[in-house]
């Protein structure tokens, strides 16, 4: 079995790859980082729920994806901005809405991983995670 060198971004893929699938949810290998951005996408409205699921050897985190009416995803475009090549920061002075305030990014901050307009408002800048409307 071969390593993943940018696991948020297989986190990524695994959710848009299941959402192009129809399927109502998907596991992933889990770690700190990937929960937080999970409760994220769920206090945000872009995901249905999460849970953690104990296997034997590493725990895996099942995303239950969120569809409305019409079988439109709630989740339209999610795109990795800091990457292990090339990372992205930004001040807090230069957060700015998402899509006017349709979409959101999370930043990994001195005072955890939080949403762009939680930043704003503690006033911390941070390594910009992703983007997603």
């Amino acid at each position: 079995m071969s390593r993943v060198s940018d696991p948020i971004s297989d986190m990524m893929t695994r959710i848009r790859n299941a959402i192009k699938a129809g399927q109502l949810k998907t596991d992933i290998p889990s770690s700190k980082m990937k929960l937080s951005i999970a409760r994220i996408l769920k206090d945000e409205g872009f995901i249905k729920n999460f849970k953690l699921i104990d296997d034997n050897k590493q725990k895996v985190l099942r995303v239950y994806l969120k569809y409305n009416t019409d079988n439109e995803p709630a989740i339209i475009k999610m795109k990795r901005i800091s990457k292990p090549g090339r990372r992205v920061y930004i001040q807090a002075a230069e957060i700015k809405p998402v899509f006017n305030n349709l979409g959101i990014r999370i930043l990994s901050t001195s005072k955890g991983i939080v949403t762009n307009k939680t930043a704003k408002k503690l006033n911390v800048g941070g390594e910009v995670i992703c983007e997603i409307l």
